[in-house]
């Protein structure tokens, strides 16, 4: 039985057994409520990294997150998932707030349309013009398509993406 959610970031679904998927919806509804401006939940993930889980819950604000901030969201997120009934968690797990750094995952329509004037990288499902995978200069994204500028060898180039075939997408550092 497939079992369909709705997504901020491009079409998605996921089966029932989904352990990860789950994990990360229950958490993001959490706490989400919990981090109030002037802080802004980016992204939430849960990985396996060696022989431990690791929930990251990535946090921004303008002007950056500090060591103190992450801190704070960490004494309030913490006992909050304590609380999650019946617990999510299948195995014990290690907590980690933090900034989303400088190659910060776009996820949703709304973070996209913010970053429209900076330098992106972004993956898609399939292929347009035999390429995959584009970093450039977002000019444009009006809910639909994305408009990239971005430099084909030595020749700067513009397309047009359809934000559906968007599969990943994330601030890119420029060199």
């Amino acid at each position: 039985m497939r079992k369909e959610r709705s997504c901020d970031f491009a079409p998605c679904a996921y089966k029932e057994g989904n352990a990860i998927a789950r994990i990360i919806d229950i958490v993001t509804q959490a706490v989400r409520p919990v981090i109030v401006e002037p802080f802004e939940l980016v992204d939430v993930g849960y990985e396996k990294m060696g022989n431990d889980y690791v929930l990251s819950i990535l946090v921004d604000k303008p002007g950056g997150i500090t060591v103190e901030d992450t801190a704070e969201l960490t004494d309030i997120i913490s006992p909050l998932l304590d609380t999650i009934k019946p617990d999510p968690f299948p195995d014990q797990y290690m907590l980690e707030v933090s900034s989303p750094g400088l190659e910060r995952p776009l996820k949703t329509a709304e973070s996209l349309a913010k970053a429209v004037g900076q330098y992106v990288n972004v993956s898609l499902y399939q292929a347009i013009d035999k390429v995959k995978v584009f970093e450039g200069d977002l000019l444009a994204f009006d809910g639909e398509t994305l408009t990239i500028a971005y430099m084909d060898k030595t020749r700067q180039k513009t397309v047009t993406i359809p934000y559906k075939m968007v599969a990943k997408a994330r601030l890119a550092v420029k060199l």
